[in-house]
Formats: C-alpha cells, sequence, structure tokens
C-alpha cells in the first residue's frame, strides 16, 4: 500500500481527483502519523480525529470531486482563526471556549477546494512572540528538537516539516509566518495587503497582518495560496532576468547576523546570477527609527487583540506588552510611521524587482517555557534572532521565506525575498528557481523524535 504522509499536496489532490486513493485512506494515515509523533514535537492544540475522518467521507462523495483543487488534502489551521465547531483559544486560558458558529473566510475556501482540516496548531498567546509555548505546550523544531519551531505559526510550521500535514494555514504580522518557515525548512508567502482576506484577531494589528500559505514546495505554496486569494498564481508571463538587490545587514541596529545566513544569502545569489539575473549588493535606507516603530505597532497590535479579556488570566509577558501598547495606540493608529516608511522604501525597490536577506540574523532560541520569563528577555530574544521580517509588515508588502543551506546543527537555514505591491507571482517565480537550484529536503526524519 502506498504511503501518503510525507506527500505533497500536489500529489495527494491529484491521486484523489483519479480516485487511486480516498480521502479517508489519506486522512486515517495522517492522523496515525500525529497520534505517532505529535507527543514530543506540540504542533497541535487539538486533533479533529472523529470529525475529520467524517469531512473526508464528505470530500469523498463530492459529485464534482475531479474539480476540487485540494481534494482529500489534510490541512492544519493555526488556532488563532475560526474552524466551525471548535474553540479558538489563540494560546491563551483567558479566551472563551465557546465553539465557533462559521468557519473563517480563509477555512471555508479550503474546505470549498477540499481540503479536510485535521486539527488547530498551538501558538504563543495572542500570538505575541517568535517562539511557540503556553498553556496548551512547547512546540519543538522537528529538526531540532533542543530550538523552538518559532512563533507566531510555529504548531502550523512543526506540523508540516514533520509531515503530519502537507499544508497548513498560518498568519504573519510581526514575521509569523516567514520565522517559524525558515527554522523548519518550509516555503511561505506573506502576501501583499488584501491579496488574501485577513480577518485576525482585533483589527489585523492595524492592518500589518495576513493569512498565508505553509508548505513544503513552491508548488504546493502557489496551489494553496491561490485557494486562499481566490486567484491563480501562475508563472509571471515575462521570465526574463530580474534585478535582485542583495543586502546582509540587519535593518534593526545593533543585531548582528550569524554566518550561516549570510552565507545562504550569497549562495542563494550565486545561483540566481547564474541562471541570468542582475544581482547586486544594496542595501535599503533603512531609517534608525525602524526598532521603535516596530515596538510600538507591535505592541499596539496586542493591546487591540487582549481588550475584553482577563487580564489575570493572561502570561504576564503578554500584559506587560498590552500595557505598553495602549500607550502607543493613538500615534500607530494615524498610520503616519507606515506612510513615511514606505515612501522612504519605495524608491529602493522601484530600482530593483526583488531584495534578497537572510531570513533570520541566527537559529531559533533554545525550546523551553518562555512564557513564565520576563517581557523583556523575551523581547530581545526576538529581536535578536528575528530582524529581518517586521519591516515588510509595516509596509504591507510581499515577502517569502524560502529554505537554502543547512545550519552546523543539520536544520535547515533560509533566504527571504521581498517585493513590490502585486509581486507575489515574481516572488513565486524565483523562490521556484531555488528550489531547482538549491534543492532541499521536504521533512524531517522521524527517527529522533521517538
Amino acid at each position: 500500500m502506498s504511503s501518503w504522509a510525507g506527500r505533497s499536496a500536489a500529489e495527494i489532490a491529484a491521486a484523489v481527483r483519479e480516485k487511486r486513493v480516498t480521502p479517508r485512506e489519506v486522512v486515517a494515515e495522517h492522523l496515525a502519523r500525529i497520534e505517532r509523533l505529535d507527543g514530543r514535537i506540540g504542533a497541535f492544540r487539538k486533533v479533529r480525529t472523529e470529525a475529520a475522518l467524517a469531512e473526508a467521507d464528505e470530500v469523498g462523495s463530492r459529485a464534482a470531486l475531479a474539480e476540487l483543487p485540494l481534494a482529500g488534502v489534510p490541512v492544519a489551521v493555526k488556532d488563532n482563526l475560526a474552524v466551525r465547531g471548535e474553540s479558538c483559544r489563540n494560546g491563551s486560558a483567558a479566551t472563551p471556549r465557546t465553539p465557533a458558529a462559521e468557519d473563517h473566510v480563509t477555512v471555508a475556501r479550503l474546505r470549498a477546494a477540499g481540503a479536510v482540516v485535521v486539527g488547530l496548531t498551538n501558538v504563543p498567546e495572542l500570538c505575541v512572540f517568535a517562539t511557540t509555548e503556553g498553556p496548551y505546550g512547547i512546540v519543538r523544531n522537528p529538526w531540532d528538537m533542543s530550538r523552538t519551531a518559532g512563533g507566531s505559526s510555529g504548531g502550523s510550521a512543526a506540523a508540516v516539516a514533520a509531515g503530519l500535514v502537507p499544508l497548513a494555514l498560518g498568519n504573519d504580522g510581526m514575521g509569523s509566518l516567514r520565522i517559524p518557515a525558515a527554522n523548519c525548512g518550509l516555503v511561505t508567502l506573506k502576501p501583499g495587503h488584501a491579496v488574501v482576506p485577513a480577518g485576525i484577531g482585533n483589527g489585523d494589528w492595524f492592518g500589518m497582518a495576513e493569512n498565508g500559505p505553509l508548505a513544503t514546495t513552491v508548488e504546493d505554496a502557489c496551489l494553496m495560496l491561490g485557494v486562499l486569494a481566490d486567484a491563480e498564481f501562475a508563472r509571471p508571463a515575462e521570465r526574463g532576468p530580474r534585478k535582485i538587490a542583495v543586502a546582509l545587514r540587519s535593518p534593526l541596529a545593533g543585531v548582528s547576523v550569524s554566518r550561516p545566513y549570510t552565507t545562504a544569502v550569497r549562495q542563494a545569489a550565486g545561483a540566481l546570477a547564474r541562471s541570468g539575473h542582475q544581482v547586486r549588493r544594496a542595501e535599503p535606507a533603512y531609517p534608525l527609527s525602524l526598532g521603535v516603530t516596530a515596538l510600538q505597532h507591535w505592541t499596539a497590535g496586542t493591546a487591540r487583540d487582549a481588550e475584553g479579556l482577563d487580564r489575570a488570566r493572561l502570561a504576564r509577558r503578554t500584559r506587560v506588552h498590552a500595557a505598553l501598547g495602549r500607550r502607543f495606540d493613538g500615534a500607530v493608529r494615524t498610520g503616519a510611521a507606515r506612510d513615511r516608511l514606505r515612501a522612504r522604501l519605495t524608491p529602493f525597490l522601484t530600482e530593483h524587482d526583488v531584495l534578497l536577506t537572510p531570513a533570520l540574523a541566527r537559529r531559533s532560541p533554545q525550546a523551553g517555557p518562555w512564557h513564565e520569563r520576563g517581557w523583556l528577555r523575551n523581547v530581545l530574544a526576538n529581536s535578536a534572532y528575528s530582524p529581518f521580517t517586521p519591516p515588510w509588515n509595516l509596509t504591507g508588502w510581499p515577502a517569502m521565506s524560502v529554505p537554502a543551506g543547512i545550519l552546523p546543527s543539520g536544520a535547515p537555514c533560509a533566504v527571504q525575498l521581498v517585493g513590490r505591491p502585486g509581486t507575489e507571482s515574481v516572488l513565486l517565480e524565483l523562490a521556484a528557481q531555488l528550489e531547482e537550484l538549491i534543492p532541499w529536503r521536504r521533512t524531517a526524519s522521524s527517527t529522533a523524535w521517538r
């Protein structure tokens, strides 16, 4: 019998459409893998065993099975998006246990395309931090179990990297897709503003947060993004050489970048140059105030999401973050700082088609109870390893993480691609070229988890 766990979403969907396998068989195999392996990884808060099998049977009975782009594909959903019949806990003991009456629009689109939701994945409380842990467990990187999977879409990323599901839904307000994807060797794209419906928390972190896919291949990322956006992300009609800027310096003053990440960028830049692209070193003119601007928006978004919750039931780091953010709400709400940043960076991405940077500055922190540690310690740890992602939430421009190279630990390394508004297909095309030129292992081995 063929094994479907570990296959790509595109392979699974094709087999289901051609009736070489049933959705129930595919889903049951993935549920068995989750039961066997997730106890050590901690990816899922809730596994929907019986509900998922029933939904798989429903997909298999659809008359239009042959037309479903994600026919029978098991997916995981980040636990800050509504799944009908399930509570949405957002990583917190302070959130209500009330089951959602309706699916979030992105979940509804996945289900309409034939996907089966097998579970809800763990997040840090209110999706604030770039490590994932809290009252529902600690999420570990399947490639290096001593390290956090990252955050805030850490459970979703770990689930895909471990082969528990071929696809997962996450979102990104300051790097929450790209950070765990980079840690876990996955492909992800934070789309530009309004490409995919948001509806995340209380105001999408002032419009900075976007929903997007986590996948092991560029093909799968394109497939899922197309479903989420209700649009096709085909390869650009014009596939001529792109002008690519390569930047190695951290956008945040005082943060150094470790050698494995600069090496990964140089390797990717060399591969793209040999493919005919115009590649040159060029650093964006990040303002010195970027760190303050990012902190203001990061904390103010948390303050909005904490409204109406019992503060006594929030972790101390979350309470401090939200309290600081309430002071910044008025200034952030005007959007003036983001407008200034866009005006400053627009000429750079007018001159260049794409910006290539490290995805992270260094490997992720040790996995552990970061939710029990102080606010400043959390903020410093997050900023020291993930300074490259926040600028592109502030501008609202598309950015993606692509695996590239290997860390000394054997875990994956990664680079970031950034483009102008509307260039998601260009970024995906370059990612596909990197996938061909610098192939990566799709999922981590499970031998060390048993």
